[in-house]
């Protein structure tokens, strides 16, 4: 190293402070991918910091294995750096570096845990009929997806083909014509669990590293189709959009809240002494403008029952194992996570720009951002995840 030094000035108002610092992977210019901190508008290199090689890789999953001791440590060691002047070669301007998929990901499962959301679909789809299912309010709903398709923001997502139903009642082969958004929050499993034994709703902090914004990307005709008996399967599978920062449980500690009233009473299983929610303030931009601001703090299930749904039956979590919440709606149209609930169905078209829209065409750009209170008293920031829609092949 060169030996000069500097202090990374952050402004404010930033919501990447030191009391954020989310972690990612990041190449410099002409290096090889890293692991990484963000602080205000730099990426810190954790290689050249710590002298660790659990850094010195492509993926969060050698820290992630590592537990929740070592992930506290480190958190420590990376706030008092915050504060001090760092060698200049560590130091990199975020928008000098490609930013890579932080997690490798082995199993990607997605719930469906907004009350909202499930109760918007139900009367969208069965309109003469309860909105919500009669197991709803007894399970976190969810189905395993395809880990191989989860991409880090920025990546394009190609238009998916598949089958879709006609007047007819017989379906065609094509390119899916209702292409619909999900904004989520995902959660990161660091420490694993032995296939056989179910994680408790209070062993999540020891289990879940930390969160990340998600892009559900959903083609509603094809999922329309297919879903009946099994559920979803390619109107799913084809893309799934990952923010490339991380932000560990520890920075959310001031975003906590208690979670909705739950009526019946879950199961034992399902009850813990300190579970919550979590306030989080989700914005979709829909080629730059603001569609929908969805709460994360009113969904029904929590991200801890989540887990101890997924491990009830002795299913194992490993290190880079990625859960998501489903789809984040409130009850206001404003609030509304997807575009299919936005739009009605496609009864009451968006204005975007000078054109009414329902669902997505080639070349629109989604981004989703999310903000959530800091342990300093100011605003956190999520990584943001975003996507631009090209044509289906050939």
């Amino acid at each position: 190293m060169s030996g000069r030094l500097l202090r990374v000035e952050v402004a404010p108002d930033s919501l990447f402070g030191p009391e954020n610092m989310p972690y990612g992977v990041f190449a410099p210019p002409g290096g090889e991918l890293r692991v990484g901190t963000r602080l205000g508008d730099t990426v810190l290199d954790l290689v050249a910091l710590l002298g660790d090689p659990i850094f010195a890789r492509p993926d969060l999953n050698g820290l992630l294995a590592a537990g929740p001791d070592r992930w506290r440590t480190v958190r420590a060691r990376l706030r008092e750096l915050a504060e001090a002047e760092l060698p200049i070669e560590a130091v990199h301007p975020i928008n000098a570096v490609e930013l890579a998929l932080p997690v490798r990901i082995g199993d990607y499962v997605d719930f469906y845990a907004s009350i909202d959301h499930a109760t918007n679909l139900g009367r969208l789809f069965r309109p003469d009929s309860e909105p919500l299912l009669p197991n709803w309010r007894h399970l976190p709903v969810g189905y395993h997806g395809r880990a191989g398709t989860v991409v880090v923001s920025g990546t394009p997502v190609l238009r998916p083909c598949g089958q879709r139903r006609t007047e007819s009642g017989t379906p065609d082969f094509g390119p899916s014509r209702r292409l619909d958004i999900e904004a989520e929050l995902g959660f990161v499993v660091g420490g694993g669990s032995p296939l056989g034994v179910p994680v408790g709703v209070d062993e999540f902090a020891e289990h879940v590293f930390g969160v990340a914004l998600v892009n559900d990307w959903s083609a509603r005709d094809i999922q329309a189709w297919e879903y009946q008996p099994l559920g979803p399967f390619l109107g799913k599978s084809f893309g799934t959009s990952l923010a490339a920062w991380v932000t560990p449980l520890d920075a959310l500690a001031a975003a906590r809240v208690p979670l909705p009233v739950q009526t019946p009473e879950p199961l034992p299983y399902l009850r813990g002494a300190d579970d919550h929610g979590l306030d989080i303030e989700l914005a979709v931009a829909w080629n730059g403008e603001v569609v929908t601001r969805p709460p994360y703090a009113r969904m029904y299930w929590s991200p801890a029952q989540m887990l101890a749904h997924l491990t009830a039956n002795g299913a194992s979590v490993r290190p880079g194992d990625l859960f998501a919440s489903g789809t984040i709606s409130g009850p206001e149209r404003d609030q509304r996570g997807s575009f299919i609930e936005l739009s009605w169905g496609g009864t009451e078209p968006i204005t975007i720009g000078d054109a009414e829209r329902s669902f997505l065409a080639d070349g629109d750009e989604v981004t989703i951002t999310a903000t959530a209170p800091g342990t300093a008293g100011r605003p956190i920031g999520l990584g943001s995840v975003s996507g631009r829609i090209l044509p289906a092949r050939g």
